[in-house]
Protein backbone atom coordinates (compact mmCIF):
# COMPACT_ATOMS: atom_id res chain seq x y z
CA UNK A 1 0.00 0.00 0.00
CA UNK A 2 1.28 3.49 -0.79
CA UNK A 3 2.78 5.53 2.08
CA UNK A 4 0.23 7.68 3.85
CA UNK A 5 -2.74 5.47 2.91
CA UNK A 6 -4.62 3.03 5.10
CA UNK A 7 -7.02 0.27 4.20
CA UNK A 8 -9.99 2.63 4.16
CA UNK A 9 -8.40 4.63 1.33
CA UNK A 10 -8.23 1.63 -1.01
CA UNK A 11 -11.34 1.27 -3.15
CA UNK A 12 -13.08 -2.04 -2.60
CA UNK A 13 -13.41 -4.11 -5.77
CA UNK A 14 -16.99 -4.72 -6.84
CA UNK A 15 -18.28 -7.48 -9.11
CA UNK A 16 -20.41 -6.11 -11.90
CA UNK A 17 -23.88 -7.56 -12.22
CA UNK A 18 -24.26 -7.15 -15.97
CA UNK A 19 -22.03 -7.03 -19.01
CA UNK A 20 -20.52 -3.70 -19.98
CA UNK A 21 -20.48 -2.40 -23.53
CA UNK A 22 -17.25 -1.67 -25.41
CA UNK A 23 -17.87 2.08 -24.99
CA UNK A 24 -18.43 1.72 -21.25
CA UNK A 25 -15.26 -0.35 -20.90
CA UNK A 26 -13.21 2.23 -22.80
CA UNK A 27 -14.70 5.10 -20.78
CA UNK A 28 -13.69 3.29 -17.59
CA UNK A 29 -10.09 2.91 -18.74
CA UNK A 30 -9.82 6.53 -19.85
CA UNK A 31 -11.32 7.75 -16.56
CA UNK A 32 -8.75 5.65 -14.72
CA UNK A 33 -5.94 7.10 -16.81
CA UNK A 34 -7.17 10.61 -15.98
CA UNK A 35 -7.04 9.76 -12.27
CA UNK A 36 -3.54 8.34 -12.70
CA UNK A 37 -2.21 11.28 -14.74
CA UNK A 38 -3.68 13.82 -12.32
CA UNK A 39 -2.11 12.11 -9.31
CA UNK A 40 -5.39 10.88 -7.80
CA UNK A 41 -5.49 7.10 -8.33
CA UNK A 42 -8.14 5.07 -6.49
CA UNK A 43 -6.38 1.74 -6.26
CA UNK A 44 -3.35 0.44 -4.42
CA UNK A 45 -1.81 -3.01 -4.60
CA UNK A 46 -3.43 -4.20 -1.42
CA UNK A 47 -3.69 -7.89 -0.54
CA UNK A 48 -7.30 -7.45 0.59
CA UNK A 49 -8.24 -6.32 -2.91
CA UNK A 50 -6.47 -9.36 -4.37
CA UNK A 51 -8.31 -11.72 -2.03
CA UNK A 52 -11.66 -10.13 -2.90
CA UNK A 53 -11.32 -11.22 -6.53
CA UNK A 54 -9.76 -14.63 -5.88
CA UNK A 55 -13.00 -16.52 -6.49
CA UNK A 56 -13.42 -15.48 -10.12
CA UNK A 57 -12.80 -12.76 -12.64
CA UNK A 58 -14.96 -10.53 -14.80
CA UNK A 59 -12.48 -8.23 -16.55
CA UNK A 60 -13.79 -5.40 -18.70
CA UNK A 61 -10.86 -5.22 -21.13
CA UNK A 62 -7.73 -6.86 -22.47
CA UNK A 63 -4.76 -4.54 -22.91
CA UNK A 64 -1.87 -5.47 -25.20
CA UNK A 65 1.16 -3.48 -24.10
CA UNK A 66 4.91 -3.33 -24.49
CA UNK A 67 7.28 -4.95 -21.97
CA UNK A 68 8.73 -1.53 -21.08
CA UNK A 69 9.16 -1.30 -17.29
CA UNK A 70 8.02 2.34 -17.33
CA UNK A 71 4.51 1.43 -18.46
CA UNK A 72 2.78 -0.74 -15.80
CA UNK A 73 -0.64 -1.13 -17.36
CA UNK A 74 -2.79 -1.59 -14.24
CA UNK A 75 -1.28 1.61 -12.85
CA UNK A 76 -1.54 3.57 -16.10
CA UNK A 77 -5.27 2.89 -16.25
CA UNK A 78 -5.74 2.90 -12.46
CA UNK A 79 -7.44 -0.49 -12.48
CA UNK A 80 -7.76 -2.90 -9.57
CA UNK A 81 -7.26 -6.65 -9.38
CA UNK A 82 -9.54 -8.50 -11.77
CA UNK A 83 -10.34 -5.46 -13.92
CA UNK A 84 -8.14 -5.98 -16.99
CA UNK A 85 -6.29 -8.80 -18.71
CA UNK A 86 -2.75 -7.75 -19.54
CA UNK A 87 -0.75 -9.19 -22.44
CA UNK A 88 2.74 -7.79 -22.99
CA UNK A 89 5.32 -8.25 -25.72
CA UNK A 90 8.20 -6.17 -27.03
CA UNK A 91 6.77 -3.38 -29.15
CA UNK A 92 3.24 -4.86 -28.79
CA UNK A 93 4.16 -7.41 -31.45
CA UNK A 94 1.44 -9.98 -32.09
CA UNK A 95 2.59 -13.58 -32.25
CA UNK A 96 0.55 -16.76 -31.77
CA UNK A 97 0.87 -16.67 -27.98
CA UNK A 98 -0.27 -13.05 -27.75
CA UNK A 99 -3.13 -13.65 -30.18
CA UNK A 100 -4.18 -16.76 -28.28
CA UNK A 101 -4.17 -14.82 -25.02
CA UNK A 102 -6.38 -12.10 -26.48
CA UNK A 103 -8.70 -14.70 -27.97
CA UNK A 104 -9.00 -16.37 -24.56
CA UNK A 105 -9.94 -13.04 -22.97
CA UNK A 106 -12.58 -12.41 -25.63
CA UNK A 107 -14.06 -15.91 -25.88
CA UNK A 108 -13.71 -17.27 -22.34
CA UNK A 109 -13.86 -14.12 -20.22
CA UNK A 110 -16.18 -12.14 -22.55
CA UNK A 111 -14.20 -8.92 -22.47
CA UNK A 112 -15.86 -6.31 -24.70
CA UNK A 113 -12.72 -4.26 -25.36
CA UNK A 114 -9.18 -4.87 -26.60
CA UNK A 115 -6.69 -2.00 -26.37
CA UNK A 116 -3.31 -1.97 -28.12
CA UNK A 117 -1.18 0.48 -26.14
CA UNK A 118 2.12 1.66 -27.57
CA UNK A 119 4.33 4.23 -25.89
CA UNK A 120 6.68 7.01 -26.86
CA UNK A 121 10.43 6.32 -26.97
CA UNK A 122 9.83 2.60 -27.50
CA UNK A 123 13.08 0.61 -27.57
CA UNK A 124 11.69 -1.96 -30.00
CA UNK A 125 10.82 0.76 -32.49
CA UNK A 126 14.26 2.32 -32.07
CA UNK A 127 15.97 -1.06 -32.55
CA UNK A 128 14.00 -1.62 -35.75
CA UNK A 129 14.94 1.78 -37.16
CA UNK A 130 18.61 1.16 -36.37
CA UNK A 131 18.53 -2.31 -37.95
CA UNK A 132 16.96 -0.98 -41.14
CA UNK A 133 19.28 2.01 -41.41
CA UNK A 134 22.43 -0.05 -40.86
CA UNK A 135 21.19 -3.15 -42.70
CA UNK A 136 22.14 -5.23 -39.66
CA UNK A 137 19.24 -7.44 -38.65
CA UNK A 138 19.67 -8.94 -35.17
CA UNK A 139 19.31 -12.67 -34.77
CA UNK A 140 17.05 -14.78 -32.63
CA UNK A 141 13.84 -13.56 -31.09
CA UNK A 142 14.89 -9.90 -31.34
CA UNK A 143 15.09 -10.37 -35.09
CA UNK A 144 11.47 -11.53 -35.02
CA UNK A 145 10.43 -8.31 -33.27
CA UNK A 146 12.36 -6.22 -35.80
CA UNK A 147 10.81 -8.09 -38.74
CA UNK A 148 7.34 -7.55 -37.26
CA UNK A 149 7.79 -3.81 -36.74
CA UNK A 150 9.78 -3.11 -39.94
CA UNK A 151 6.75 -2.74 -42.27
CA UNK A 152 5.45 0.20 -40.22
CA UNK A 153 8.85 1.91 -40.32
CA UNK A 154 9.25 1.37 -44.07
CA UNK A 155 5.75 2.67 -44.77
CA UNK A 156 6.77 5.98 -43.16
CA UNK A 157 10.22 6.07 -44.81
CA UNK A 158 13.67 5.98 -43.24
CA UNK A 159 14.44 9.58 -44.22
CA UNK A 160 11.26 11.09 -42.78
CA UNK A 161 11.27 13.48 -39.78
CA UNK A 162 9.92 12.27 -36.41
CA UNK A 163 10.30 8.74 -37.72
CA UNK A 164 10.17 6.99 -34.33
CA UNK A 165 6.89 8.63 -33.30
CA UNK A 166 5.24 8.24 -36.69
CA UNK A 167 6.38 4.63 -37.01
CA UNK A 168 5.05 3.90 -33.52
CA UNK A 169 1.62 5.23 -34.44
CA UNK A 170 1.65 3.30 -37.71
CA UNK A 171 2.71 0.09 -35.95
CA UNK A 172 -0.05 0.39 -33.34
CA UNK A 173 -2.62 0.93 -36.09
CA UNK A 174 -1.28 -2.06 -38.03
CA UNK A 175 -1.50 -4.18 -34.87
CA UNK A 176 -5.11 -3.10 -34.31
CA UNK A 177 -5.96 -4.05 -37.89
CA UNK A 178 -4.22 -7.40 -37.48
CA UNK A 179 -6.29 -8.21 -34.39
CA UNK A 180 -9.53 -7.11 -36.03
CA UNK A 181 -8.82 -9.28 -39.07
CA UNK A 182 -7.49 -12.38 -37.28
CA UNK A 183 -9.88 -15.23 -38.00
CA UNK A 184 -11.47 -16.38 -34.77
CA UNK A 185 -13.14 -14.90 -31.67
CA UNK A 186 -11.73 -11.38 -32.00
CA UNK A 187 -12.74 -10.97 -35.63
CA UNK A 188 -16.18 -12.42 -34.87
CA UNK A 189 -16.67 -10.16 -31.86
CA UNK A 190 -15.48 -7.10 -33.74
CA UNK A 191 -17.65 -7.89 -36.75
CA UNK A 192 -20.75 -8.24 -34.60
CA UNK A 193 -20.06 -5.07 -32.63
CA UNK A 194 -19.71 -6.95 -29.34
CA UNK A 195 -15.98 -6.27 -29.10
CA UNK A 196 -14.12 -3.03 -29.82
CA UNK A 197 -10.44 -3.08 -30.77
CA UNK A 198 -8.71 0.29 -30.41
CA UNK A 199 -5.20 1.68 -30.50
CA UNK A 200 -3.64 4.20 -28.14
CA UNK A 201 -0.29 5.70 -27.19
CA UNK A 202 1.07 6.39 -23.70
CA UNK A 203 3.08 9.55 -23.06
CA UNK A 204 5.98 8.78 -20.72
CA UNK A 205 6.31 12.41 -19.64
CA UNK A 206 2.69 13.22 -18.79
CA UNK A 207 1.31 9.77 -17.99
CA UNK A 208 -1.63 10.32 -20.34
CA UNK A 209 -3.07 7.87 -22.84
CA UNK A 210 -4.26 9.24 -26.19
CA UNK A 211 -6.50 7.23 -28.48
CA UNK A 212 -5.52 6.91 -32.12
CA UNK A 213 -8.07 7.58 -34.83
Amino acid sequence: MAPGRDARDVATPTRRTQAVTPDEALAGLLAGNERFASGQPHYGHDVAAAAATAGGQQPDAAVVGCIDSRVPLEAVFDQDFGAICVVRSGGTVIDRAVLGSVEFAVSELAVPLVVVLGHERCGAIAATITALRTDRRPGGGLGYLVDSIAPAVLEIGLDQPDLATRALHRHVRRTVFKLRAAAGPVEEGYGSGRVAVVGAVYDLDTGRVDLLD
